[in-house]
């Protein structure tokens, strides 16, 4: 199975996760005020996954190591989970980039 986007209504906001074909969640939006802004973040997401320069690899304060997806005006579109190495999160990027250009959309508001 493929990967998708799930999109949801938060209260009066919505977000979005990327989950992988296993149905684990791989990328989380941030809140969006409209339906309309989610949706093109979910857009934003197809476009700058493939590009590696696009993800900002960090470590928590924790020490645990995540990561961000950046659109090309360095806007945060997206952030991982924590994970429990660094190997780890390089997965993490390499299923984001595999799984969200041509993930479907689970509209779910």
């Amino acid at each position: 199975m493929s990967g998708y986007f799930e999109l949801k209504r938060s209260g009066d906001q919505y977000v979005f996760n990327l989950k992988a074909g296993n149905h684990e969640i791989i990328l989380s939006s941030q809140r969006y005020s409209s339906k309309a802004s989610a949706q093109d973040g979910i857009a934003s997401v197809r476009q700058n996954a493939p590009i590696d320069a696009r993800y900002e690899r960090k470590t928590a304060a924790n020490g645990s190591p995540y990561f961000t997806l950046t659109a090309a005006n360095g806007q945060v579109i997206g952030q991982s989970e924590m994970y429990s190495g660094t190997a780890a999160r390089d997965n993490g990027i390499e299923s984001v980039k595999a799984n969200a250009p041509a993930a479907t959309m689970k509209d779910h508001t």
